[in-house]
């Protein structure tokens, strides 16, 4: 593991890069700390898992193919206990990859070849939607029915059994929550939750959709609130 710090004049962001193409792994890890970043590095999906628990980077830059351990199950044990911002580096470019990780965790995806502008840019927007997501203060809560959001906790019951949420679930269950009976095409949900540099596809808000009311309806195949308007896209209903 190779680990790098920015001057003690700069209050750095650290980016943990989990690549065992060294060639990749050095060119990512250089253009990292060009850019202001501290950097520390693995070569594989084991020794990633231990310096994401150890050192807490602010965001995982986390290749799909990987030795000892491959990058979906190195996402899914982080999210197990972190909500740590991951950028998926895969060399293959088709949905049911996508979907696969984005149900694992991550956060975005860029596939092989990339630019390092490119690169540089989804660290940075996946940062500033992390930073977004602390600066929820509000304390008021919503009710529906047995649902209730506490937003200033970031918690969600329903029939007073608290119900687990990823922060995006939380985000997307808020927002639409929150303008109940107005419908959001895809595009929109993508723009307000997942912010407009969002690099991800429609189908991103497809599968939160789904794993929402798979958690809060109880007949998911027939939802009471969470509903699909069918050409445009989706709303809540109290």
């Amino acid at each position: 593991m190779n680990t790098s710090s920015a001057p003690a004049h700069t209050a750095a962001r650290t980016v943990l890069v989990v690549e065992d193409e060294a060639s990749l792994a050095s060119t990512l890890s250089y253009n990292l700390r060009k850019n202001g970043f501290n950097v520390v590095s693995a070569s594989d999906g084991l020794e990633g898992l231990q310096v994401a628990r150890r050192d807490r980077p602010d965001v995982i830059v986390l290749d799909l193919m990987l030795p000892k351990m491959d990058g979906l199950e190195v996402c899914r044990r982080i999210r197990a206990d972190s909500d740590v911002p991951i950028l998926m580096l895969t060399a293959k470019s088709e949905e049911f990859d996508k979907v696969v990780g984005l149900e694992m965790g991550a956060d975005d995806y860029l596939t092989k070849p990339f630019s390092m502008r490119e690169l540089m840019a989804r660290v940075r927007a996946l940062l500033r939607r992390a930073g977004g997501r602390e600066a929820v203060d509000d304390a008021s809560k919503i009710t529906i029915g047995e649902i209730v959001l506490d937003l200033r906790g970031r918690s969600v019951h329903r029939a007073g059994r608290e119900v687990l949420l990823k922060p995006k679930e939380f985000d997307l269950l808020f927002f639409i929550a929150k303008n109940a009976g107005q419908v959001f095409s895809r595009e929109q949900l993508l723009e307000n939750v997942w912010g407009y540099d969002f690099f991800g596809g429609s189908r991103t808000v497809d599968v939160h959709i789904r794993w929402l009311r798979e958690k809060l309806e109880e007949t998911p195949a027939q939802p009471r609130h969470i509903l699909t308007v069918r050409g445009v896209g989706y709303k809540f209903v109290k």
